[in-house]
């Protein structure tokens, strides 16, 4: 049963393909057009599993097998020694998985709140936020009344621990919705 081929001309940020046996996802890439030669694409590739990331240069002729990637909407249960808890909440089983693989999305989920966790042939790799969250906030400068203009920010700390740049507006206690797609940017007060 055949699961497709991504050919190298064809790449996209995020696509995930097997090389060498392993599961790598495009981080980032770039056709280069020499004048003399071939033309080729440069990508940064990172190994789903184990994290680290390379540069690789492909033949716009490659081809590799894509990686079929499984999704599941899991709710966030704690965190304990090192591991964050999943749970599925259809069967009820719980998945522990490192920090590391968490990575900063435990930033952006709170306790009992959802995340997509990504699975390859049964293993999860990679827990994905949602797209908005809304946090409280935990820790920062007071607010200055009617300032609102929007280019003066103030750092403050979240209650996940996540640290950001907020209008000199919000104050402590405020919950704020957030955009995680870029690493956490602030929308706006809820």
């Amino acid at each position: 049963m055949g699961v497709g081929f991504l050919s190298a001309g064809d790449v996209r940020k995020g696509m995930t393909f097997e090389m060498d046996g392993k599961v790598m996802v495009i981080v980032d890439f770039q056709h280069v057009k020499p004048g003399k030669g071939a033309a080729f694409v440069r990508a940064k590739i990172k190994n789903v599993i184990s994290g680290s990331i390379v540069e690789q240069t492909f033949n716009p002729s490659d081809k590799f097998e894509l990686a079929v990637i499984e999704r599941k909407d899991m709710q966030y249960l704690y965190s304990d020694g090192g591991l964050c808890y999943f749970m599925d909440p259809e069967s009820y089983e719980q998945v522990p998985l490192n920090e590391s693989q968490v990575e900063n999305a435990r930033y952006f989920i709170k306790e009992n709140t959802n995340a997509t966790i990504h699975f390859f042939k049964g293993n999860a790799f990679l827990v994905e936020p949602p797209n908005f969250v809304e946090l409280e906030i935990t820790e920062c400068e007071p607010g200055i009344a009617g300032n609102t203009a929007t280019n003066a920010t103030k750092p403050a700390t979240l209650e996940t621990g996540l640290t950001l740049n907020v209008p000199m507006f919000v104050n402590l206690g405020d919950v704020i919705r957030i955009d995680t797609r870029e690493g956490g940017e602030y929308m706006s007060r809820v």
